[in-house]
């Protein structure tokens, strides 16, 4: 999906989730008996809606974890420098995703969801709510860790289950014969871009689901509820800062470049990460930036940084389970630090998972399967969704920010080769 269709997806999103939320609390307000029949006559059509975002959930995850570290470790393997690269992802990505938990938890501690808007949220979408689960204590949480019988799993939609599962099978699947491989590969990589397929058909009608959900928590919550979404994009947008204002120190510290040098060199790929909205659009400035200012070498910049942009996404691990938290304040659902902790892996492995596709596309894909492990309802995400095109300008600035920190980096181990 391009840029400009991406634009166009997220202003008829926004245009449904306004539109909705106008034409519900005026429902609510003026309280005439024929009106009121409007929003029970809808709510099928937005029920309907959401049950086929979820119906493509388990094969897309399945797959695409497959797919997405069978990928990984072919590409760990080809060189020294990508193997680095990988192994310095992997640890900021988890560091990031404790990072926007323990932020989340903290911010949502100090400012709290005003309580009638959490409430008028709540309400809003409590017609299609599902109860909210009781997780088992940690002892069956471990042994249930690693299925008995997958098929189960999916049908009760035990997501940490199936995500090690997939695990385990997309790096066994990396190390069996090229023959065997490519074609199992190939069968998962078709299931992937199916489900695609078909939640671009469920996401092209995606104005008028979100118009009609909208339009239940407006009549139930009122305003109120745009308080919540207000406190929401705040929060979301504060975070994609803080996590690229992280950046610098990061590089200084670890990179041994000096601040003024990587913010010089960083400011034209940020540019176009704020105007595009794609870390793939900003790789020829990135890496003229990298090579050019920060004088980096080629056989780094070459590997790292399509890595990077495919694989590392520093931003998504931390927003990601900030949103599932966010949720669980709405709903008053109780978080542990095992809950949370289990957040923080599934975020940081659904992240190597989605290669490529616009946010508004993976929202549900990496979300899901964190709100599903930590007992979080996901009725209210597609509202979350409707206005990810806000966050999303500061996920891409930050991601883009932490890829050519992350070159740097990984350049500074590397010792120029000797002259023959």
């Amino acid at each position: 999906m391009g840029t400009n269709s991406t634009a166009s997806f997220g202003t008829r999103v926004v245009i449904g989730l306004v539109a909705g939320l106008g034409a519900g609390a005026l429902i609510g307000a003026v309280h005439v008996p024929a009106l009121d029949r409007i929003v029970p006559a809808l709510e099928p059509i937005g029920a309907l809606w959401l049950n086929g975002l979820r119906m493509t959930i388990i094969p897309l995850i399945v797959s695409m974890l497959i797919t997405g570290i069978a990928s990984a470790a072919e590409t760990a393997a080809t060189g020294r420098i990508a193997a680095r690269a990988m192994l310095l992802f992997l640890t900021l990505l988890t560091a990031a995703a404790a990072f926007g938990a323990l932020f989340t938890s903290l911010a949502l501690t100090w400012v709290p969801v005003d309580p009638a808007a959490a409430e008028a949220f709540r309400n809003g979408a409590s017609h299609n709510a599902a109860a909210i689960p009781t997780l088992p204590g940690v002892r069956d949480w471990l042994v249930n860790v690693i299925p008995t019988n997958i098929f189960k799993s999916a049908s009760d939609g035990d997501m940490l289950p199936l995500v090690i599962f997939s695990l385990f099978f997309g790096f066994a699947a990396s190390r069996i014969a090229t023959e065997l491989r490519d074609p199992l590969l190939g069968f998962f990589r078709a299931v992937m871009e199916t489900m695609l397929v078909i939640i671009g058909w469920i996401l092209w009608v995606a104005p008028v689901g979100v118009f009609v959900l909208a339009l239940g928590v407006g009549a139930r919550g009122g305003v109120n509820a745009a308080g919540a979404l207000a406190h929401y994009l705040v929060l979301m947008c504060l975070l994609g800062l803080v996590v690229t204002v992280l950046c610098y120190p990061l590089v200084v510290a670890l990179g041994r470049v000096s601040l003024a040098r990587f913010a010089k060199a960083i400011a034209p790929a940020q540019a176009v990460a704020v105007s595009t909205q794609s870390s793939l659009a900003s790789l020829p400035a990135m890496l003229s930036g990298a090579q050019q200012v920060l004088g980096l070498p080629e056989r780094v910049t070459s590997i790292t940084l399509p890595l990077a942009v495919s694989l590392f996404r520093l931003t998504s691990p931390p927003i990601n389970i900030s949103i599932v938290i966010f949720v669980a304040h709405v709903y008053g659902v109780p978080l542990d630090p095992g809950r949370i902790a289990m957040g923080v892996v599934l975020a940081v492995v659904t992240n190597f998972s989605v290669v490529g596709l616009p946010s508004q596309l993976t929202l549900f894909n990496t979300t899901v399967p964190i709100s599903l492990a930590m007992g979080v309802p996901l009725e209210l995400l597609p509202l979350l969704l409707a206005v990810e095109v806000i966050p999303d300008i500061f996920r891409t600035l930050g991601n883009v920010t932490a890829d050519v920190a992350a070159t740097a980096i990984v350049a500074r181990g590397e010792r120029p080769p000797r002259s023959s």
